[in-house]
């Protein structure tokens, strides 16, 4: 699980989304009180996607935030990539699922030219990659100068008096609640996630490792009691 290392992990993290993508939107929502879809609204608005622009969604899964983009700016064109092939084939079949141009990907090694893209998003990406300066260059390289880079994931619950009860609905509350939803499949799954939750980096964290990686002007906001981040950077012209 979040004690995975190197290709071990990969594999693991690629057959466990693909066990889960048929109740994975639907575990977003009851996880997080219908709240995600506010925050992928948020990446869209910071990415700052031009008419006509061209975005890439990396881990795209089912296609929630390629969806967005394509219902705030309809001229765009927007690509969703994710090595879990089970997530897109679920995502085709939703309303903007025709739209999307789909392709297997890995985020270590994108299969894209350098400077093909206004922005590049993700959401839940980098907690799972095994190389964070890896995909943050990769996603670099693939940006047009001046395109804006923007990462949703979760953050380690702060030390404050919430993170008890936060903590208690991490280890117990998630993997119960994927039991119920998801069947004996998404045990692990929901097990994994709070684990690698809380081995994760925190905002400033993340937002220095963008900086190293060369981005500039990196910002985060934080949501959910400060157990989600939304960080957004641009490529220099």
């Amino acid at each position: 699980m979040a004690h995975l290392t190197g290709k071990e992990r990969s594999e693991y993290v690629q057959n466990m989304f693909d066990k889960i993508a048929r109740r994975y939107n639907l575990m977003n929502r009851l996880m997080t009180f219908g709240q995600d879809m506010k925050w992928r609204r948020f990446v869209i608005k910071q990415a700052q996607l031009p008419p006509h622009g061209s975005l890439l969604d990396l881990a795209t899964g089912t296609g929630d935030i390629a969806f967005e983009a394509l219902r705030t700016t309809p001229t765009a064109t927007v690509i969703g990539a994710d090595f879990s092939l089970g997530m897109m084939r679920v995502g085709q079949h939703l309303s903007y699922g025709g739209e999307v141009g789909w392709t297997g990907a890995d985020a270590l090694n994108l299969p894209y030219s350098d400077n093909s893209f206004d922005a590049v998003v993700s959401g839940y990406l980098v907690r799972n990659v095994i190389d964070i300066p890896r995909t943050l260059s990769e996603q670099k390289r693939v940006l047009k100068p001046g395109g804006r880079i923007v990462i949703l994931d979760t953050s380690p619950p702060p030390d404050n008096i919430l993170k008890p009860f936060i903590l208690m609905h991490l280890k117990y509350g998630i993997p119960i609640l994927g039991r119920l939803v998801g069947g004996k499949d998404a045990v692990d799954a929901y097990t994994y996630l709070p684990e690698s939750t809380q081995a994760f980096k925190t905002p400033a964290e993340l937002a220095e490792l963008m900086r190293q990686a060369g981005y500039q002007n990196v910002a985060y906001r934080t949501f959910m009691f400060n157990t989600m981040a939304v960080h957004w950077g641009e490529k220099p012209t």
